[in-house]
């Protein structure tokens, strides 16, 4: 089954929102075998909204919105949609009875426009909004599936999960599973070069380069009937990419980061670090106290961002400083070895460089 995503709303075209909902919606189609070939965004426009939909239908068998289901007139994705397949629009009373529900609990008056939220395309199922007021809808007609569901992120993948989900199952015969590796020290074009006969050949599975602004990373992705043939599929392609880039590949996982590997390593062999940070001016302690269970061996993080606080704290020498300037091979070093003497750890980082337009050498 083929399926397309449309995002509705002026707001996201505007930069003013990201679209997270499309995102989310598209890993949770992934794992159910369902393919997502398009994902469309467009503003509250009849006629745009209109075409979008025909374009939708023609190329993919079901299309899933978001957004567009609020009390106000420019919410216009159920009217659009009943317009569309040729429906009335109509009210659901015990929709309706619920939103005047969750106004009274609040001692709030309704507004007669509140109404809208409760209103559902003829023929179609009606989807349950666990954590808001508008209701979303499941159309099935000639053939093509029509799932609209809200805008706010909780609210849609909320409903998603908790209906969308089951009611698709039936129609997933495969499941995807994807799987994803991280390289450092390497560019993506040496990495491509190295996995060139992969990412080339290989249908099922497919190895995918990605390249970040401090990592590259290669995505495998597996269809089959279930997780445990996927996984099969996988784990071989997985394997040999460990054999052809070494040290090169440093964890597996898709939030997995070097700060993360390198935390858990600490962790595993207790060894005691220390961070002393000028330019990034905490960013790095930050990423190490991200990782669970950090405190066993992180002992001491400072910020000594001028050059008074490099002498107090750590002890570099002022003619290191005078000679060789804050930005230096030579400070970084000095700065290193005060945070390891003064904390009696086993590993002590320091970063010093330039962090803005007038450089770093001038610091006071």
């Amino acid at each position: 089954m083929n399926c397309e995503i449309i995002s509705v709303g002026t707001e996201l075209l505007l930069g003013d929102i990201i679209d997270t909902n499309a995102y989310n919606i598209s890993r949770r189609l992934k794992t159910l075998g369902i393919n997502v070939f398009y994902r469309t965004t467009v503003g509250d426009n009849d006629k745009r909204l209109f075409d979008v939909f025909d374009n939708a239908f023609k190329r993919s068998d079901m299309v899933i919105t978001t957004g567009g289901l609020g009390a106000t007139t420019d919410d216009i994705t159920k009217d659009i949609a009943a317009k569309f397949f040729n429906k009335k629009i109509l009210l659901d009373e015990p929709s309706l009875e619920i939103i005047k529900d969750f106004f009274n609990k609040k001692n709030i008056s309704m507004s007669k426009i509140n109404e809208r939220q409760a209103y559902t395309i003829q023929d179609a199922f009606i989807l349950k909004n666990d954590v808001g007021l508008a209701i979303g809808n499941i159309l099935e007609e000639n053939g093509k599936i029509l799932i609209i569901l809200p805008g706010p992120p909780n609210e849609c993948l909320t409903m998603f999960d908790n209906y969308v989900i089951p009611y698709l199952t039936k129609f997933s015969k495969k499941t995807m599973i994807s799987k994803f590796m991280h390289f450092s020290d390497i560019g993506e074009s040496e990495l491509g070069e190295i996995v060139s006969d992969l990412t080339q050949n290989l249908e099922n599975p497919t190895v995918a380069p990605y390249a970040k602004d401090t990592e590259c990373i290669l995505r495998i992705t597996a269809k089959a009937d279930n997780e445990e043939d996927a996984n099969k599929m996988i784990n071989p392609v997985m394997e040999e990419i460990k054999k052809r880039l070494g040290t090169k590949f440093y964890g597996e996982g898709e939030k997995t980061s070097l700060a993360f590997v390198f935390s858990k390593m600490l962790i595993q062999k207790n060894l005691k670090i220390s961070v002393s940070e000028s330019c990034t001016g905490g960013l790095l302690s930050s990423a190490f106290v991200d990782y669970p269970g950090i405190s066993e061996v992180f002992i001491d993080g400072n910020v000594t961002y001028s050059c008074f606080a490099k002498k107090k704290y750590l002890g570099v020498k002022e003619e290191t400083l005078n000679l060789y300037g804050a930005v230096s091979k030579e400070t970084a070093e000095e700065m290193a070895i005060g945070t390891a003497l003064s904390n009696g750890t086993d590993i002590a980082i320091s970063t010093t460089g330039v962090a803005g337009p007038s450089g770093g050498t001038k610091e006071k």
